[in-house]
């Protein structure tokens, strides 16, 4: 789980970019954030979709090479960077010019097939020569590559809302949340759950650190949260810092003395991180949470009926383990409860059961694992938030903030301070009238429902043991059919 961390650095490295046209004042301005990389020499990128309503008539936007020649751009066009100042002055403009416009190749691979609708500049960053930023003794942010993150350790995104619209009010807002997952060469695309919204674009995201030192520049944000498939993601694209130095490197010669990245402290990852499996059946996929070796918890809608069954482990760190299944027990579709019980062919090697959550309690910060958003090609994503309501005396429900996507059913729902497993995710929430999801309010079936019929499985072998699942009272029918609060007793057997 991710470790305390410390809190805002004293100098935040975000900024705002305008851009515009002295020649054609009628054209609005266009905006978005910037990361300050350096103050000797004042350094600053951001994303070059900044620059489409500027490119030259017979640009196509954008080439398929690698750079972008200066002449594409119209000629004598304001560049300014807002800078955050102290009091009275609030916020600086300092003038800038484009060293290059560059194409990040590494993240342009990673793209293809996680977004719809991506703009074609997305991979291309505009790079920023700004002298009003020179500072004496200037030096670089300290910066980390992505690749040293672990899932789930938490960053801090700082982006202007909305760009240069109102500075003085949304100059470097603060978002936090936690890596989401990562793919392509070097880790090159990220994802966050931190609340990234229009022109935060460009911001800074720095991956938290000890109080003893400070915070580590890792990412740009490359593009807030959007949809796919018709379903809010909920989620932020990230570029790494790394391959965009890496890419610059032979092109800038203000990367000569680029100082090496610093280190990331390892956070202690729980062994309930790795309870996280893909499940396939048929042409169904969902995912599941290992109870045991060979035992998985999964949802019944995840489910072909009669399909073989796979389950995959699949954490980026060795080669998949792929294991054929066997069905143990579905509830029945009269049954609120939506969980399949699966026995696995083989054990999973060396794995250590996550311990089962006694209490929950309302706020507790909480982490959501599955196989959505990304994760069927790479590994599981991770989400986190809060435990905002716990139905029912005992549970019959729990619900959270974390951000749900379609393929995370049956994956679990852990405690972010200890790792005790606290239930399986059973589904988001959708307004079916308005055809919108809504990926930070989930539902989850509580662990406490499965703790008995799980130990007396365990000593019998029996799959009756959980047939208690299917005589849910009243109060847990109307609960799941989201009609009324449950009644505080008499839930289960």
């Amino acid at each position: 789980m991710a470790e305390h961390c410390s809190a805002v650095p004293g100098e935040l490295p975000g900024c705002v970019i305008c851009v515009s046209d002295p020649s054609e004042p009628d054209v609005e301005p266009s905006s978005c954030s910037g990361s300050v990389l350096c103050r000797g020499p004042g350094l600053v990128l951001c994303p070059a979709a900044v620059l489409v309503p500027f490119l030259q008539p017979a640009v196509p936007a954008w080439p398929r090479g690698d750079a972008l020649p200066p002449s594409a751009l119209r000629p004598g066009l304001r560049i300014v960077v807002l800078r955050a100042a102290p009091p009275p002055d609030a916020v600086q403009q300092h003038s800038a010019h484009p060293l290059a416009v560059l194409r990040c190749d590494a993240f342009a691979r990673a793209l293809p097939g996680t977004a719809e609708d991506r703009s074609e500049a997305l991979p291309w960053f505009c790079w920023l020569r700004v002298p009003g930023l020179d500072a004496p003794g200037g030096t670089w942010t300290p910066w980390a590559p992505a690749a040293a993150l672990q899932k789930g350790a938490a960053l801090l995104a700082c982006g202007t809302p909305f760009g240069a619209l109102c500075p003085e009010l949304f100059l470097n807002a603060l978002s936090s949340g936690v890596l989401s997952n990562a793919t392509g060469p070097r880790r090159a695309l990220l994802l966050t759950d931190a609340r990234c919204l229009p022109g935060t674009q460009g911001g800074p995201v720095l991956a938290l650190t000890p109080a003893s030192s400070p915070p580590r520049l890792v990412a740009v944000i490359a593009a807030t949260a959007g949809c796919q498939a018709g379903q809010g993601l909920g989620l932020a694209l990230l570029c790494s810092l790394d391959v965009l130095l890496h890419g610059a490197r032979s092109v800038l010669h203000e990367l000569r003395n680029l100082p090496p990245p610093l280190p990331l402290p390892q956070a202690h990852n729980s062994t309930a991180m790795s309870c996280t499996a893909l499940v396939e059946s048929g042409g169904s996929w969902g995912s599941g949470t290992l109870v045991a070796p060979r035992l998985l918890l999964t949802c019944r809608h995840v489910l072909q009926m009669g399909a073989p069954l796979r389950v995959t482990l699949r954490h980026g760190t060795t080669r998949d383990t792929v294991l054929q299944a066997r069905l143990v027990f579905a509830t029945a579709e009269a049954s609120p409860f939506d969980v399949a019980v699966l026995e696995l062919q083989g054990s999973v090697p060396s794995f250590q059961p996550p311990d089962l959550a006694t209490t929950f309690q309302p706020g507790e910060p909480v982490l959501a694992l599955g196989f959505g958003a990304l994760g069927r090609a790479c590994a599981p994503s991770v989400t986190g938030g809060v435990l905002s309501a716990v139905v029912g005396t005992p549970p019959v429900m729990l619900q959270s903030t974390c951000a749900v996507h379609a393929g995370s059913s049956g994956g679990p729902l852990l405690s972010a301070r200890d790792g005790c497993l606290l239930g399986i995710v059973a589904s988001n929430t959708r307004d079916n009238a308005a055809g919108t999801t809504y990926p930070h309010l989930n539902f989850c079936i509580p662990v406490s429902l499965l703790r008995s019929p799980l130990a007396r499985y365990g000593c019998s072998g029996d799959p009756a043991a959980f047939a208690p699942l299917n005589a849910a009272s009243e109060g847990a029918r109307a609960a799941w059919r989201l009609q009324q609060r449950p009644p505080s007793t008499g839930v289960l057997p």
